[in-house]
């Protein structure tokens, strides 16, 4: 069975707060299902924000060009 998540468990687990939890949530940066008033969240979908790097994206695309 998928281990799930809360906002809360979800942003400790990230070393993040449950607003921006619920942020990445709403702009489509990770997966979530709601069920009733709470946004449950699997552990292969955590793991996959967890090794993004903090912050936008240089302008310019990949490269870094202006």
């Amino acid at each position: 069975m998928e281990r799930l998540f809360g906002t809360t468990d979800a942003a400790q687990e990230l070393g993040v707060t449950g607003g921006r939890i619920r942020q990445m949530i709403l702009r489509g940066q990770l997966r979530a299902t709601k069920l009733g008033p709470v946004w449950m969240i699997r552990l292969c979908d955590l793991d996959r924000v967890r090794d993004r790097r903090p912050g936008r994206p240089p302008k310019g695309g990949r490269h870094g060009t202006t």
